[in-house]
């Protein structure tokens, strides 16, 4: 019996939803590389969404601080020149508790998470998920 003849969305069982596992490649750059020791690897986690992602991988890699802000004076760098009352085109950003610290950023087959439906983003296997925290120098 499949989804299509139960009624049933793919992922759920008599009104229990069931994880599925996702495998996606991680790529590592600048301090998020040298506290997870390497540039890339694979990695399984239970869900689908760059928030499962994320929680799981944070879980195992201690480099949630480095990468998520919990406010939006984490979010913001300072000396950043003021906003136009008009910007042309659209302009959006994650709501707050779904941003990055400023300059980092996670990014989804070398796009930026924002650009899709934030951390709600569904993931697929085989998807390459970046993990960028640059190293900056100042003079």
């Amino acid at each position: 019996m499949t989804a299509e003849t139960t009624g049933r969305s793919r992922g759920e069982t008599d009104g229990r939803r069931t994880e599925t596992e996702t495998t996606v490649t991680v790529r590592c750059t600048g301090h998020v590389r040298d506290a997870v020791e390497t540039y890339e690897l694979e990695y399984a986690f239970e869900g689908n969404r760059l928030r499962d992602f994320l929680e799981a991988f944070f879980e195992e890699y201690d480099v949630e601080e480095m990468l998520i802000a919990e406010t939006e004076a984490d979010a913001t760098a300072r000396g950043w020149a003021p906003v136009p009352d008009d910007l042309p085109g659209t302009w959006r950003k994650n709501p707050e508790g779904n941003q990055t610290r400023p300059y980092a950023r996670v990014c989804i087959n070398g796009r930026f998470n924002g650009h899709f439906d934030g951390f709600e983003t569904e993931l697929e296997d085989g998807d390459r998920v970046a993990l960028i925290y640059p190293f900056m120098f100042c003079c």
